[in-house]
C-alpha cells in the first residue's frame, strides 16, 4: 500500500501592508524554525507547495540550466568581437552590437512571453521559448553575413529572455516564502555561472569550425535542456482561491449546517473536504488544457511599466542594469582589446579569461546564498512572528562598498596597463558584490508585491535590459574618447555606488515606502484590474 502524503498546513497570513506577513504558529501548522509557512498551501497534493522536495529541486536545477545557457549564448561571443568586425568589415563598435542588440531583446521578450506564460500556462510557454531559442542558435551558426547573424542573434535572445522572468515566477510557485531568497540566489548563480562562457568560447577560435563551434556547443547543450523540460517541468500554475471556494462551495456549507453546527470546527470541514488525487506522470506532460480567461495580455502589457513607479522595483531595474551594463559588458567588451594588445601581448585564444575572475567572485559569494533567509527568519522570532520585506537586506551591507571598489581597481588596471591580475581581481570584486544585489534586491521585491508577481518581472527584465542597453552600448566608444579610468573607474564605479546606497534607504524606510504605495491610487488601479478591491501593492 501506498504512504499517503502528507500535506503541508499552515495559518499564516498577509497584513494589511504587502510584503508584512504574520506567521505565528499555531497548533496543527507546518512550521520553519516555530513559524507558519507562506504562502498557505492548499490542501491538495497538485498545488505546486505541496509537491515533494526532489521535484521542485529537479525544476530549479533545469530552470538555472536555462538560465545559464540563455545568458552563455548572449554574453559568450565576447572574445568574437575582434574577429567580427575583420570579417564582417565592421568596426569593434558595431561588432558590439552583436550583444548589445541581442542583450535588449533578451528583456524585451519577457513584455510578451511573461503575458503568454500567465494567459495559456507556464509549461508550453517555456517550451515554445526554448524552440526559438534552438532555432536561433542553428542559424548563428550558419549565418555568412552580419546582417544574417544580428536576425539570429535577437532571435535566439529573444527565445532565450524567458529565463529571465520564468525561474523567479516558479521559485515564487513552488518554494515557501523563507525559501525565497537561497533560491533566486541559486538561479542567480546560474545566471552569473554564465560568465565562464567567454573561456571555452575563445578557446574554440583556432579550431575548424572558429567561432561557430560556440553556436554548436550550445544548440547540443540546449536540445539536451528541451528534453529535460519536457519531462520534469509540470505546470506550475495553480489557483488556491479556486481550489478553497470548491472546498467551502454552498452545498458543502449546507450538508455542514444541517449537523446542527453554525460554525463548523476544524475536523468537521477535514472530513468534508475532498483531496485530489495526485495527477499521474502522463498527465503532468500534457501542453494544452490551461486557459485563463480572465487574462488580458495587452492590459498585463501596459500596466507592467506602472511597476517602474514603485520605488523597489525600480531599485530592482537599476541595481542589475548597472551591474550587467557597468560591469559585465564592460568586462566583455575592453579585456579581449586590451590584453591581446601591448605590453600584454596575449593570444586570441585567451582573450575570454578574465571571466574567471568573475567566476570567482561568485563562487566565493555563492556560500552566502541562503544568509539573508537566515537573518530574515532571526528577526522574525525577535519580532514575535511579524516578518517584514526588509528583513533580508542587512546581509548586503559589506557589497555595497566591495562591488564599486571593483570597477575601481579593474578602471585603474587598464589606463595604466598594470599587472593582468587587477583585471581578474577587480572583475572578481564586482562579481562579489553584485551576486548580493543581483540575489537580494530581487527577493526583496518579491516579498513586498507577492500578489502581481509576473507583472513586475516584465517590468524588472525590461527595464534592466534598457539599462544595461543604454550603459553598455557605447562603453567601447567612450573608454576610447576619455580613457579606461575616467569612464569605469571614475564614471561607473560612481553610478554603481550610488545606486548601492539605496540600501540604506530601503533597510530604514522601506515599510514606510510599502505603507504609502498600498494606499495609492497605483494599488487601487492593480486591485480593481484584478477583479477584486483590495490592494497589491
Amino acid at each position: 500500500m501506498a504512504r499517503k502524503q502528507h500535506l503541508v498546513r499552515s495559518h499564516a497570513h498577509e497584513e494589511d501592508i504587502p510584503g508584512t506577513v504574520n506567521v505565528q504558529a499555531v497548533e496543527g501548522d507546518d512550521a520553519y524554525y516555530g513559524q507558519a509557512l507562506f504562502p498557505v498551501p492548499a490542501e491538495d497534493p497538485n498545488d505546486p507547495l505541496q509537491w515533494s522536495r526532489a521535484k521542485k529541486i529537479t525544476i530549479l536545477v533545469i530552470m538555472c540550466g536555462y538560465s545559464f545557457l540563455g545568458n552563455s549564448a548572449l554574453l559568450g561571443p565576447g572574445p568574437y568581437l575582434t574577429l567580427w568586425s575583420e570579417v564582417f568589415d565592421i568596426s569593434p563598435g558595431d561588432a558590439s552590437t552583436l550583444i548589445s542588440y541581442p542583450n535588449l531583446a533578451y528583456g524585451f521578450s519577457s513584455l510578451l512571453l511573461v503575458p503568454l506564460y500567465l494567459k495559456f500556462g507556464r509549461r508550453p510557454v517555456m517550451l515554445g521559448s526554448m524552440l526559438a531559442f534552438i532555432a536561433g542558435l542553428i542559424g548563428s551558426a550558419c549565418a555568412n553575413n552580419f546582417a544574417a547573424l544580428m536576425a539570429w542573434r535577437v532571435i535566439s535572445s529573444f527565445g532565450a529572455g524567458i529565463c529571465e522572468a520564468l525561474p523567479v515566477q516558479l521559485v515564487s510557485d513552488i518554494f515557501f516564502l523563507h525559501e525565497r531568497g537561497k533560491h533566486i540566489g541559486y538561479y542567480t548563480f546560474g545566471m552569473c555561472f554564465a560568465a565562464v562562457a567567454t573561456i571555452p568560447a575563445a578557446y574554440m577560435l583556432p579550431t575548424k569550425y572558429s567561432w561557430r563551434l560556440f553556436f554548436y556547443v550550445m544548440l547540443a547543450f540546449a536540445i539536451a535542456l528541451f528534453i529535460l523540460a519536457f519531462l520534469f517541468v509540470e505546470e506550475t500554475c495553480y489557483d488556491r482561491e479556486a481550489h478553497r471556494s470548491h472546498n467551502t462551495s454552498p452545498e458543502r456549507s449546507d450538508e455542514i449546517a444541517s449537523n446542527g453546527s453554525e460554525k463548523p470546527d476544524e475536523d468537521t470541514v477535514e472530513r468534508t473536504t475532498s483531496i485530489p488525487k495526485r495527477k499521474s506522470f502522463l498527465m503532468t506532460l500534457r501542453l494544452w488544457g490551461y486557459v485563463d480567461p480572465e487574462v488580458n495580455i495587452f492590459t498585463l502589457m501596459w500596466r507592467s511599466f506602472t511597476y517602474f513607479l514603485v520605488p523597489q522595483v525600480l531599485w530592482v531595474v537599476t541595481s542589475f542594469g548597472t551591474i550587467i551594463g557597468l560591469g559585465a559588458l564592460a568586462f566583455n567588451f575592453v579585456f579581449p582589446i586590451k590584453i591581446t594588445a601591448p605590453p600584454y601581448n596575449w593570444p586570441e585564444s585567451s582573450s575570454g579569461v578574465q571571466s574567471l575572475g568573475s567566476l570567482l567572485g561568485f563562487l566565493l559569494a555563492l556560500p552566502f546564498t541562503s544568509t539573508s533567509d537566515r537573518l530574515a527568519a532571526y528577526l522574525t522570532r525577535r519580532n514575535h512572528g511579524i516578518r517584514e520585506a526588509e528583513m533580508r537586506l542587512g546581509v548586503m551591507l559589506p557589497a555595497m562598498i566591495i562591488g564599486p571598489a571593483g570597477l575601481v581597481v579593474y578602471g585603474l588596471t587598464a589606463q595604466f596597463n598594470l599587472h593582468w591580475i587587477g583585471y581578474f581581481f577587480g572583475s572578481g570584486l564586482s562579481s562579489f558584490g553584485g551576486y548580493f544585489y543581483y540575489c537580494f534586491t530581487l527577493a526583496y521585491a518579491v516579498d513586498s508585491y507577492n500578489s502581481n508577481t509576473s507583472e513586475m518581472l516584465i517590468a524588472i527584465n525590461v527595464g534592466k535590459q534598457a539599462v544595461s542597453f543604454g550603459l553598455g552600448f557605447g562603453v567601447l566608444d567612450w573608454v576610447l574618447e576619455r580613457g579606461y579610468g575616467v569612464i569605469i573607474a571614475g564614471v561607473f564605479g560612481a553610478v554603481f555606488l550610488a545606486n548601492n546606497l539605496a540600501l540604506i534607504l530601503f533597510m530604514f524606510r522601506g515599510k514606510q515606502i510599502r505603507r504609502f504605495m498600498s494606499t495609492s491610487w497605483l494599488a487601487k488601479l492593480h486591485g480593481r484590474a484584478n477583479g477584486h478591491e483590495s490592494h497589491t501593492l
